[in-house]
């Protein structure tokens, strides 16, 4: 079965590899950067891989159309147009590109050309949406839902104190786009790193907690009063970014000129940044992932707290983020691959949690490649 993942980044290219070790694959990389896919090529030799521009649909669609199924990898702002240049190719694929758009935009069409696409297919938007709907079918009721997740380096550096575990990009558009929550029955919307709080995790001490707009889908799909999404990183953080973005150097508005050419502030603060975020060689991430849900059973008030932690791999040099996002999305394109999954049309992950023989095949599949999400029960108390 041949597979195709385009994008071989920090995501893209682990899990090219770990779908690289089942026989019944054989799998192609596909990415603009030739110093992507040559470091992909050097640690998975076997792998094929392809230089190519993925922002036009039309050559997308083109390229996609020789594979039996897709991974997209791409970068969230071309994550809507990839999609659909997927679909129209006719090919079921799992999908991490985080994009802006509404992707049940894309349902009727992938109906119509018979596909199933598991977008947001990550750890948080991912692996928390399925792990919410295979709690929420056991309760009669859910109250409330709160999920905490974050990814970080293990040792703190000053200045930034923090390094990118997935696109900079895209890190950068949690903290400006508004962040949108369910509260009492209602859509509430909040700025970025709003409702800071401080929180204590054992394995890493105390972190902060800040408004981002990750519910996505869930909003839609799951019938809960009270839910949010908090990102969380060490203190301080929320203070550094809001400078930034309230002194305008996240401003996409092409404002500035320099030497004649007009570009964006953004722009700006990407050359500066982003090679300050960038991890080392080596260099040891974690993510930490809480998710809550308050709920009813048979009369009883209930309290699922579901916790994961997970460290850099040394011994396959694959970083946290791209562990815990990237093996939910390979491991889901597996269960299409099975038929273990069927469902056509757009499928945001909480569909997964629909069926416990899926929820069954990904914690087992995570729990084979070290990431395990504890799951307990307690009574609360009238």
């Amino acid at each position: 079965m041949k597979v195709v993942v385009l994008g071989a980044g920090l995501v893209g290219a682990p899990m090219a590899i770990d779908l690289n070790h089942d026989e019944e694959f054989e799998v192609t990389v596909v990415d603009y950067s030739a110093d992507a896919l040559n470091n992909v090529k050097a640690k998975c030799p076997e792998l094929s891989i392809i230089q190519q521009d993925l922002s036009n649909s039309e050559d997308v669609t083109g390229l996609v159309s020789g594979y039996d199924l897709v991974i997209n990898a791409v970068p969230g702002f071309m994550g809507f147009e990839t999609a659909k240049a997927i679909i129209n190719a006719g090919k079921n694929s799992t999908c991490i590109a985080f994009y802006e758009e509404d992707p049940f935009a894309l349902d009727e069409l992938a109906k119509a050309h018979n596909v199933t696409m598991i977008m947001d297919c990550g750890i948080c938007p991912g692996m928390s949406n399925a792990l919410i709907m295979d709690v929420a079918r056991r309760l009669d009721s859910v109250e409330s839902i709160v999920i905490y997740v974050g990814g970080l380096p293990e040792i703190r550096e000053w200045p930034s104190e923090y390094k990118a575990v997935f696109s900079p990009i895209d890190v950068i558009e949690e903290y400006i786009h508004p962040a949108r929550y369910i509260e009492n029955g209602r859509q509430v919307v909040r700025p970025a790193m709003s409702d800071p709080e401080l929180i204590f995790f054992p394995k890493i001490g105390t972190l902060e907690a800040f408004n981002t707009d990750g519910l996505r889908t869930l909003a839609q799909t799951v019938d809960a009063p009270n839910m949010k999404e908090k990102t969380l990183r060490y203190p301080g953080h929320i203070e550094k970014m809001t400078v930034l973005r309230e002194l305008g150097f996240f401003s996409k508005d092409e404002s500035i000129e320099i030497k004649g050419m007009k570009v964006s502030p953004l722009e700006v603060t990407a050359q500066i940044l982003f090679p300050n975020w960038k991890l080392k060689p080596g260099e040891a991430d974690i993510t930490i992932f809480q998710l809550i849900i308050e709920g009813e059973k048979d009369g009883q008030k209930l309290r699922y707290t579901i916790d994961m932690f997970d460290r850099y791999c040394p011994d396959t040099d694959v970083i946290s983020m791209a562990r815990t996002t990237g093996y939910t999305a390979t491991l889901a394109l597996r269960m299409i691959a099975e038929g273990l999954y069927t469902h056509k049309g757009i499928s945001p992950p909480e569909y997964m949690g629909k069926y416990p023989e899926c929820m069954t095949f990904l914690r087992k599949g995570l729990a084979e490649r070290g990431i395990v999400y504890h799951e307990t029960m307690s009574e609360i108390a009238d």
